[in-house]
Parts: structure tokens; sequence; C-alpha cells
């Protein structure tokens, strides 16, 4: 697959970057890179014969384009790119709040399909949220994201809203949550360091465990909770009134309220 452009190269173009590779998907030779501050796996594909910054007889090659840049630059981004492109090529974008409709206009009526993923995607162990009204672009996008996790395709566009704030924002939740539970921790007695290893451990394992058993996490819940014990003490506190359900709630319609102010 490929020749694919990169627009864009930071934090998520970059997990995406080492994700395919790792998979074995894109060799190096396949990518080209724009990006005038390329992070690390960006920069590792480059030195490994991915061409930075390509001119615009080289663009022209590219079949798929990834545009990763933030969502308040995609506009730049394209017009600098679109005259050089194949009439073609395949528009891709991680861009938060930015209607297929609009990146097709911008980029001079070409196939998009629309993907919010994760950082995961590094280690093959991402989750994209996938809408294309163009078959073709659809096709691609599930073949590129399928090979580093899990896409879930979306009928409607309106969801990518809530698809964002739920998934593609979520890493940092749960990053949150932990550093929360390190401190936690530390407030009870324990030391930063055994907190720390403790918080960590137990959140990757709990999670390992509800990936391989499939079990709901309602039914996790309930096999490590002991009526009258320490766990139920903590969920009565955890799932009160102002717990993390009305919580989450909040934090997930605040994102997806600015999921579409990006998009005006």
């Amino acid at each position: 697959m490929g020749p694919l452009l990169i627009l864009g190269a930071g934090r998520m173009g970059g997990a995406l970057i080492s994700g395919w590779r790792l998979a074995g998907l894109l060799a190096p030779q396949d990518l080209m890179i724009r990006d005038p501050h390329p992070g690390d796996e960006a920069r590792a594909a480059i030195a490994d014969g991915a061409r930075h910054d390509p001119g615009i007889q080289t663009m022209g090659r590219a079949r798929i384009v990834l545009l990763a840049v933030k969502p308040q630059l995609w506009r730049e981004a394209a017009a600098e790119v679109c005259e050089a492109l194949a009439p073609d090529a395949l528009i891709i974008s991680i861009a938060a709040g930015v209607a297929a409709k609009d990146i097709a206009e911008a980029f001079g009526g070409r196939p998009v399909a629309r993907i919010m993923p994760t950082t995961a995607a590094a280690i093959g162990q991402g989750t994209a949220s996938l809408y294309a009204p163009d078959p073709e672009a659809a096709k691609v996008a599930r073949q590129l994201f399928g090979a580093v996790g899990a896409v879930v395709e979306l009928a409607d566009e309106s969801l990518m809203h809530a698809a964002t704030a739920a998934s593609g924002s979520a890493p940092a939740y749960l990053y949150a949550f932990v550093e929360a539970l390190e401190a936690a921790g530390v407030a009870a007695g324990l030391s930063r360091e055994a907190a720390g290893v403790l918080a960590r451990a137990t959140i990757s394992g709990a999670a390992a465990l509800m990936a391989q058993s499939g079990a709901e996490p309602s039914e996790l819940r309930r096999q490590v909770t002991s009526p009258g014990g320490t766990t139920q003490a903590a969920l009565e506190v955890l799932m009160g009134p102002d717990g993390l359900t009305p919580l989450l709630e909040r934090a997930v319609a605040a994102a997806v309220a600015r999921s579409r102010a990006l998009g005006a």
C-alpha cells in the first residue's frame, strides 16, 4: 500500500508511522513526510528512507494523503499541496471536528475518509472511528487503520464528535485517572514510587484482563467487589451522585462541544 504522504508528523502522525512499520504495512520508502519539525518516529522513518518535505513531482506520486496537522492548520496544509497531488489521490483526515465536505472542497473534490484514532496505534492496539461517504476511501482507511487496531465505522458523520470525545480523547482521561490514583495513594501514606508502581500496574493489568476475557466491565467490577468490603466502600463514592458517571458525561459533552467548534 502506498505511496502515502503524511501532512503533519507530530504525536499522532508519529504513532501511526510506528504502528504501520511494526505491522509491516508500509516500508519507509512508501512514506513521504511533510512537516517542518517531525517527531522522533518520523525522524526514524526518514533516516531509514522516507522522503522528508518532498517536492511537487514526488508528492504527485502519493496515492493516499494523511491530513494529520492540528485542526487549526488544516486549510493552510491543504492549500500548500492540493495542486501537486494526483487527481485520484485519497484524502484521509484525522483533524478533529472538520467535516468531510469541507476537506473534499479544499482538496479539489478528491474522495475523503475521516478517522479519529488513538496513539496506541503505535503498538498495534489503537482504536479508530471511521466515517467515509466514498466506498473506496472507506476501504483504504479500513486497511490502514485495521492494521494497527480496532476500527468502528459510523454511518452518520455527526457521530464523529461523540467518537472523538469518547475514544479519540479518552486515553488522556485514563492517564489523568492514573495520575489521580497515584496522588490518592500518596495521600493515604504510600511513597510516591510505591503508589506509582501499584497504580500503573494495577490499571494496565485490569485493562488487559478486560480485553482478554471479553467480559462486560460491570461483571468484572462485581467480581472484585465483596459486599461490605473495601472495594464497595470506594465504589459508593465513585458511583455516587457526584461520581464518575456524571463527571464523565460532563467531560465528554465538553469535548463534543469543542469538536464542533473546531469545525465551525
